[in-house]
This record gives C-alpha cells, sequence and structure tokens, in this order.
C-alpha cells in the first residue's frame, strides 16, 4: 500500500485530507495527518475577542470534526523529516514511511526573538493577539484600561494574515469611540513597511482612512528590541516610540521540525516552487501554506486556492503526467 503523509492539521492539511480522500482508494493509498494539537483554533477569529465580540469558545472546536472517515490522525509532536529515507520521525519514537509527503506545519508566532519582548510586561502592557492566551489576556487588560498611547507594532516581514493589524487598529478605533475615551488614546500604527499596507493602489486607500480616523502612522520602523523600564520599542537605525499599551505581530516563523530536518531557509520556511508548490529539493515532497516560502500573503484564503494548484499536481506527480 503506498502512503501519503500530511505534516499538519490546521487549514492546508485539513484541506488536503478530505481532498485526497475523495480522490484515492483506500484499498491503494494510507493517509496520515500528523498534528500535535487535537483542538482546532479558527484564528481569524483572534482578532474579535479582545473587544468583546468573540470569546474563547467562539473560535475552538475539535479537529477531529473536519476530518474525513479513512483518513488516519495522529496527535503527535513532529521531531524531524528525512527526505533521503522517505521518513518523519515523531517525537515519541514512531518512524512513518512516506511515497508522498505534503507539508503543512504553517507559521508560528516568536516573541522570544525579539530582545525584551517577552520581558515583565508581556501579557501585562505587552500583547500579541495572534494567541488565543495573549487575545483572552488583553480582553481582560482593555476592560479597565483607562487610556494613553496605544501602539500596534509589525516586528518582521513576513507575518500571518497582512491585513490583520489595521483591522485591529479600526477596531480599536470604534471600541474606544463606544466607550467614551477615543478623545484619551492616541493610536500608532508602527511598521517595517514603506506605507499602511503591501500593495501600493491598497496603501493609498488604507493611509487615507488611517489619517480620517486620527491614526498615526510610523513606517520603515524595523524593530530591534523592546525596553521595559522606559516602555519604548527601539527601531535598529534608532528610532523609538514610546507606549502605554504595545500590541504586537511578532516575528514569524516556520515549525522547529524544518529547521531540525535542515530542509528550511533562515525562517525555517520550505524552499517551494511557487508554480507547482512542490518543494525546490524533494520531488515527492509538496509544500502548503504559511509552511512555504512563496511570495503570496500568508492567509487561510491564499491556501484554499493553493491547494487546489497542489492537489492537481500532486495528482500528476502520482499518475506520472506531467505538471501544470
Amino acid at each position: 500500500m503506498k502512503k501519503i503523509l500530511i505534516l499538519g492539521g490546521g487549514t492546508g492539511g485539513t484541506i488536503m485530507a478530505n481532498r485526497l480522500r475523495k480522490a484515492l482508494e483506500l484499498d491503494e493509498w494510507e493517509i496520515t495527518v500528523v498534528d500535535q494539537f487535537k483542538t482546532h483554533y479558527y484564528q481569524p477569529g483572534f482578532l474579535f475577542i479582545p473587544f468583546g465580540i468573540y470569546n474563547k469558545y467562539d473560535v475552538i472546536k475539535p479537529k477531529s470534526d473536519f476530518f474525513p472517515a479513512g483518513v488516519k490522525i495522529l496527535y503527535e509532536k513532529i521531531d524531524k523529516i528525512e527526505p533521503e529515507k522517505n521518513r518523519v520521525l515523531l517525537d515519541g519514537g514512531q518512524v512513518l514511511q512516506y511515497d508522498y509527503l505534503i507539508i503543512a506545519t504553517g507559521t508560528q508566532t516568536r516573541p522570544d526573538e525579539t530582545p525584551g519582548l517577552k520581558g515583565p510586561l508581556w501579557y501585562k502592557e505587552i500583547f500579541d493577539f495572534y494567541t488565543i492566551e495573549g487575545a483572552i489576556a488583553l480582553s481582560h487588560f482593555l476592560k479597565t484600561w483607562e487610556g494613553g498611547h496605544l501602539v500596534m507594532n509589525i516586528a518582521e516581514m513576513p507575518y500571518k494574515c497582512p491585513v490583520a493589524p489595521l483591522e485591529f487598529v479600526f477596531l480599536a478605533d470604534a471600541f474606544f469611540h463606544e466607550a467614551g475615551i477615543r478623545d484619551k488614546v492616541k493610536i500608532s500604527y508602527v511598521t517595517p513597511l514603506s506605507g499602511a499596507f503591501t500593495k501600493p493602489r491598497a496603501t493609498k486607500i488604507l493611509s487615507g482612512l488611517l489619517e480620517e480616523k486620527n491614526i498615526n502612522v510610523v513606517p520603515e520602523f524595523y524593530l530591534e528590541s523592546v525596553d521595559n523600564d522606559k516602555k519604548i520599542i527601539r527601531s535598529y537605525d534608532g528610532q523609538e516610540v514610546p507606549f502605554d499599551l504595545l500590541t504586537i505581530v511578532p516575528v514569524n516563523m516556520g515549525n522547529e521540525a524544518i529547521e531540525r530536518s535542515g530542509i528550511g531557509d533562515d525562517l525555517n520556511f520550505v524552499p517551494t516552487d511557487k508554480y507547482t508548490l512542490r518543494s525546490e529539493q524533494h520531488e515527492n515532497i509538496f509544500v502548503l501554506g504559511d509552511a512555504s516560502n512563496i511570495p503570496t500573503s500568508k492567509a487561510g484564503s491564499v491556501v484554499h486556492f493553493a491547494s487546489e494548484v497542489l492537489f492537481d499536481n500532486l495528482m500528476a506527480a502520482i499518475d506520472g503526467r506531467p505538471m501544470t
């Protein structure tokens, strides 16, 4: 029996498990998904938790709800991939062989990569909203905050869902208006980009909207460190921005298993052919979603479109046909 192994049970891994289950005969193919967590988090919903629009239970469900019958699920941590041996080693010692491997291990926030970020103020006056823990902690903080300087900072490119920080400051503006304290809150949007967004036309429109809502933009700010004592963020070129409340998109990196496997770039993203979504190094490995280094946004919508390309090309590889 031939084996397809899917690493990661997030959006990409779940889509591929469902697509492949419908397309392949179970008496010929074994499809296995490996993911260390049993809980599915609806990550776009994290954005709404700080403002009381969603709560924790609106964004969690068992991952088993989304996997089709006939697909084998292993809730285990991945140790490393050994491409030359067509196998994956799991943390518990189990060894999984594969004929084709799909890497869909996503990206994760790494606040530990920025000096001072996880200091004494972490989850007290410094928060992320890209984790369930950070979003909940921020929601508790905002219930009693009376105002000051709110800084929304993007530490580094790339990161999950490029529009989310903009959505955050717009939601914050509405939230503080409703609370009757908008005049007591200064909002700054601090970004490594040259403007509000990645695309010129969108940047022009969004910049106007930010100005209209009295949200200050600090462009080309590359975060070097966070000073907890002085409550400032500092860039590599010496710029400093003070804060009373810091919300941050930390450095994003690929799964550490990619680093241990020696198949990633400096940020642990897998070098991937952007046309076929096949690994640049190994013909029987495909990469989907945030785990890859393709020049697209790291977002669920991109994964949905990319899964169609990956599925067609994987089926072509299985059939011995040229990839499109």
